[in-house]
């Protein structure tokens, strides 16, 4: 008999389960049947008991919020806050909720969005996350990088080698944000040479060539993929595993799309034989970006996964 493959999920809690369960939770029909049937249940509890659970996890908290921050509709995190004035778990979601919509909703929103941020920052001292969240504020706002850099530096003060800080300024450095080619390839080199061994910043060269291929591609489609045969190319790649996915290092918060882009990586690079072990550490697991950057994704994903990580 065949062994059934495991069914492919493209979804943003990657393989956090409490997070899943917590978004289960929360989807309206499963509150309108009765979930916590016999006692007032407010809609915000259980973003509560799970950030609540997280504690000064910054790696996984910020990962946690970031996700409810998008999957919430903008009432959970607003009427937490109003009925917690002083929580600060519920003034981080709020502060990260306002930053995601504020560029959409108008002119008006920006500096509450703004002054959610520095009022999360107050209350919770030594939290990365209300000045990521503000990171993604300025992001959206197309504010120039050497005024979003000191808001990072805020974050990565109180979390030094913060996974998610250091890619969220990769995007703001890329030319698909708002630097340029040169400041994002130097940005991501030094932070590789500097993290410590068996970080997954290791990984930052490879994301930036994915940020460098998906520009030029934009620019000239038949050209770009040239890029993952540079010799530069193969050394980064080569660093990924062996300074970060040969060590003992513990899984984080985004392991899932750490191993997708490192299993593209190795695909484009034409290495398929070291892409196996990698997809066996990858499971169910597919993040929409980087295969998006290939024609039909889903199904290049799967034939990889299938045909080299059994």
């Amino acid at each position: 008999m065949s062994r059934r493959r495991p069914a492919l999920l493209i979804r943003p809690e990657l393989d956090d389960r409490a997070l899943h369960s917590t978004l289960e939770e929360l989807r309206p029909g499963r509150q309108l049947h009765g979930l916590g049937a016999g006692r007032p249940r407010p809609l915000w509890e259980p973003a509560a008991d799970l950030l609540a659970e997280t504690g000064p996890d910054w790696d996984r908290r910020v990962h946690r919020v970031a996700v409810l921050a998008r999957a919430l509709p903008p009432s959970v995190s607003e009427r937490w806050a109003a009925d917690r004035p002083g929580d600060g778990d519920a003034l981080v979601l709020r502060a990260w909720a306002r930053s995601v919509r504020a560029a959409a909703e108008g002119h008006g929103a920006v500096p509450e969005a703004e002054r959610a941020c520095l009022r999360a920052a107050e209350s919770c001292p030594r939290d990365p996350a209300p000045w990521l969240a503000l990171l993604e504020l300025l992001h959206s706002l197309a504010v120039p990088a050497h005024e979003a850099v000191p808001v990072w530096s805020e974050a990565v003060t109180r979390a030094p080698w913060h996974r998610t800080a250091y890619h969220q300024l990769l995007r703001y450095l890329s030319p698909r944000g708002h630097g340029t080619v040169a400041d994002m390839l130097d940005f991501a080199a030094q932070t590789a040479a500097r993290a410590p061994h068996g970080s997954p910043l290791a990984l930052l060269p490879v994301a930036a060539r994915v940020e460098l291929v998906a520009h030029r591609q934009r620019r000239m489609p038949l050209g770009a993929d040239g890029h993952w045969y540079e010799p530069r190319a193969a050394e980064e790649v080569t660093a990924a595993l062996s300074d970060w996915f040969e060590t003992a290092a513990a899984p984080h918060a985004e392991v899932v799309t750490d191993l997708n882009l490192l299993a593209f990586a190795l695909i484009r690079s034409r290495r398929p034989a070291e892409a196996g072990a990698v997809f066996g550490r990858i499971g169910p697991y597919m993040t929409p970006q980087p295969w998006g950057l290939l024609p039909d994704p889903e199904r290049t994903f799967l034939y990889w996964r299938d045909r080299l990580g059994r």
